[in-house]
């Protein structure tokens, strides 16, 4: 069970890393505020990615334990578009001119923090086809352990975001950005793969 949990934590990194809007408002927080408003801001934005992510993989892999066509359309369509996420992740230029307001009070930051999340369809669908496509390639008892990594990668990824951009501000940059895509957008390919590779078992 400890090799399905490693497995959601490292495709929960992969899912999460990508700089965009969530990544955007915690980095800016944590550059233009004092740390304990980045944690805040990390936190709340933990608790609605979790709760998205659960909602993906709960809603999406029910429907395809129960339909078997369902099923095999989910690992063929989210193998498509993995892969192509994974390609334009590798291909984006993060956009330094892309800021957000960060002065706000605790409930504007609630507010932000699920609008940015919840009213994201891009983030449903990406995290429908991503996360209930791996639900529906696990064995029956490797969900719980799976998602479990894939929550733990959320709390680990914006925390860690949050506590490295406030210590070193000076030196956050366009450049460290871009390698962070080039390495989820590789990541996030490798487990589209895996999907179409689960399409044809199936």
């Amino acid at each position: 069970m400890l090799k399905y949990c490693v497995q959601g934590f490292l495709l929960g990194l992969a899912y999460v890393a990508p700089i965009g809007m969530q990544n955007i408002y915690v980095i800016n927080t944590a550059v233009s505020q004092n740390k304990l408003k980045a944690y805040q801001v990390a936190f709340i934005t933990i608790f609605f990615d979790i709760s998205l992510a659960l909602a993906c993989f709960l809603g999406m892999g029910a429907l395809m334990e129960k339909f078997k066509v369902i099923r095999a359309a989910t690992l063929l369509i989210g193998c498509i578009a993995v892969v192509y996420i994974g390609i334009q992740l590798m291909r984006d230029t993060p956009d330094s001119e892309k800021q957000m307001d960060v002065n706000k009070s605790l409930i504007e930051v609630i507010i932000t923090c699920f609008m940015i999340t919840w009213i994201n369809p891009q983030a449903i669908i990406d995290g429908s086809l991503l996360l209930g496509g791996f639900r529906a390639s696990l064995p029956q008892d490797a969900s719980t352990p799976f998602i479990i990594g894939v929550c733990l990668a959320s709390f680990f990824w914006f925390i860690s975001v949050a506590a490295i951009v406030s210590t070193f501000k000076q030196k956050f940059n366009e450049k460290v950005l871009r390698v962070i895509n080039i390495i989820c957008g590789a990541v996030i390919i490798g487990y589209g793969i895996k999907l179409g590779y689960s399409f044809c078992k199936l």
